[in-house]
């Protein structure tokens, strides 16, 4: 069994190390760098009035400038990322103490319509999502939450082989979370994919050819300018010659560009996230499609993804006042660089999309493999096609402190059908989140907080949290009706695993129990298998009438004139409320 706590521990003294000497670099690096632009300056200085050591030194020194600036750029890029390791790694100890205020609460996510994602709490604060999620692309954000809440039952074991295996990749998670994490994508990818569906090429076709022209006739009059057979003149107005060409077009090129600048760091993420894909030999076999669909036999989609980004950063330079009006006059370099856009859009508009869900979906799983790895002690259930719906031992629910939760056994057969009973906090509705978040969690394939368990699987659909709403004018009563129905109609089209808390609240005591009692008929003639949570102990006795329906409780006792809870889950009916006890025992009514 492996220790998460301690893993991440030494990943942050591992990177600690390595992020000091990396600081010493970049140190010895800005002093080299300042080294060299000033034997550029004195180059030039000294050189005075030789053209030819004038135009050398700055030549040399500028190259020489740029290799270091770009050596200096990977060494802020290594720091950057050690930076990221060091804060993923320490996140994850937050979050074993219980800290999870830099997590996405995911509380745009909440949708009271869903089958059962708003009654157990999977968006918001303190939710499964913020527990979970650990997505560092807005794409891989969407897709976990729509394997959250896709309630499919399809692949199961396939899907527990894809998290099993990226569970045992944790520096690979790592590694791929702080790469993403270090670009500043914000752009949706729907926008992208509609940018590239869309785009109209408008670089004239003579303009395919002319940038190369022009760039041969300026190489040529710099070293006839070097050789002083042309004069400064004549260079400086051939040079406005290529300004003016490349006006032509200014007005369309800043339009690209200003839809490929909010493009350029989601590539730049990207085609690094596809090469660490490409580069991974995953075992199992969902990973292993994944992955096939970033690779070709003609190219693979990282260098098609860097390409694209290299040319974009390209045009990027035209933001640099100096580099831009030279780069124009000299080379036409924005017509060049737009027309290398438009033929890769060409190219690669179509293959675009499936590589983007590619990446989506490790993000996503990259996800789930790290809740997998940090609860070794989670089991994944055994896939069955009995007659049994669930049999857990000792199942627990995945966000309450080990050290304080009481996990219960539950054992429940097809068509089965529950009524649990019992005290004011005795713990009725944490035990039906924890069934359903134990059935939400074996769907996708996620280990489960239990000993053992062995499941059938099934749909999940709830009615635990109704609400009323004055804007559609619609009663507590009327909400909760209408989700009933829709867990009626459900089950005429598929077979669904039911939860119920509660329910018709909004009625008198007397119209309740009977309604109850006729909704639990119907959910028994419909061959539903489920569990109901009710303080009616009349409506356990049609248990002694239907042999599916079974009688379960939580139960209170008072000892040393003290409440005392066990929440252990225990076969028959409650006898012991506890709501006037309380009552007395906070001095709101009389003894």
């Amino acid at each position: 069994m492996n220790n998460p706590k301690e893993f991440y521990r030494e990943q942050i003294s591992i990177h600690t190390i390595s992020l000091k000497k990396v600081k010493k670099q970049l140190a010895v690096s800005s002093t080299i760098r300042l080294f060299v632009f000033f034997a550029m300056i004195a180059g030039i200085y000294f050189g005075y009035p030789s053209t030819q050591i004038i135009i050398t030194s700055i030549v040399t020194g500028i190259a020489a400038f740029i290799f270091l600036v770009n050596r200096h750029t990977d060494l802020t890029y290594t720091k950057n990322k050690l930076q990221k390791l060091i804060e993923l790694n320490q996140l994850e100890l937050d979050v074993f103490d219980g800290d999870v205020s830099k997590l996405s609460s995911g509380k745009e996510c909440i949708d009271p319509s869903h089958p059962f994602s708003h009654d157990i709490d999977l968006f918001g604060e303190r939710s499964f999502f913020q527990y979970a999620n650990r997505t560092t692309t807005l794409a891989g954000k969407d897709r976990l939450v729509g394997i959250l809440t896709e309630n499919s039952i399809n692949d199961i074991p396939k899907k527990q082989d894809a998290i099993n295996n990226i569970a045992r990749l944790a520096t690979w998670r790592q590694d791929y979370s702080a790469t993403a994490a270090l670009a500043n994508a914000t752009v949706p990818i729907a926008n992208i994919k509609k940018w590239l569906q869309n785009y109209s090429s408008f670089v004239p076709k003579i303009m395919k050819v002319l940038p190369v022209i022009i760039t041969g006739i300026s190489l040529v009059m710099f070293v006839l300018l070097f050789l002083n057979i042309i004069t400064f003149q004549l260079f400086v107005l051939w040079f406005f010659v290529g300004l003016a060409i490349t006006g032509t077009q200014l007005k369309k090129v800043n339009a690209l560009y200003n839809d490929a600048s909010k493009v350029k760091d989601t590539f730049e993420q990207y085609y690094k996230l596809v090469d660490k894909i490409e580069n991974t030999n995953f075992e199992a076999k969902l990973l292993q499609e994944k992955r096939q669909l970033v690779i070709s036999d003609s190219e693979k989609a990282s260098h098609t993804l860097k390409q694209f980004a290299s040319i974009l950063s390209a045009l990027d330079q035209r933001n640099n006042m100096l580099f831009g009006v030279i780069a124009n006059g000299l080379f036409l370099w924005d017509i060049l660089q737009s027309y290398r856009i438009e033929q890769w859009i060409s190219k690669n508009r179509s293959k675009v999309s499936q590589w983007f869900e590619v990446i989506a979906f490790f993000d996503a799983y990259t996800s789930l493999g790290n809740f997998a790895f940090n609860h070794p002690a989670y089991v994944y259930p055994k896939i069955t096609s009995e007659n049994v719906i669930l049999k857990a031992e000792q199942l627990g629910h995945p966000m309450l402190d080990n050290k304080k939760r009481i996990d219960n056994d539950i054992t429940i057969d097809q068509e089965q059908f529950f009524i649990i009973t019992g005290a004011n906090m005795a713990g009725k509705s944490t035990f039906l989140r924890t069934i359903a978040l134990q059935i939400m969690m074996s769907n996708i394939g996620l280990p489960v907080c239990a000993k053992s368990c062995e499941y059938r699987p099934i749909k999940l659909i709830s009615s635990m949290r109704t609400s009323d709403s004055l804007r559609d004018d619609a009663s507590y009563f009327f909400s909760e009706l209408t989700q009933l129905k829709k867990i009626v109609d459900a089950l005429e089209a598929d077979e669904y695993f039911i939860i119920l808390d509660e329910i018709l609240k909004g009625t008198n005591s007397k119209d309740k129990a009977a309604g109850s009692r006729k909704f639990v008929e119907k959910l028994v003639a419909a061959k539903a298998t489920g569990i109901i949570a009710t303080h009616d102990l009349s409506l356990c006795e049609i248990a002694t009438e239907l042999p599916q329906v079974q009688n379960r409780f939580f139960d209170a006792q008072i000892v040393n004139d003290e409440l005392y809870f066990d929440y252990a889950f225990k076969d028959g009916v409650c006898q012991n409320m506890n709501a006037s006890f309380l009552l007395k025992k906070m001095g709101i009514i009389e003894s």
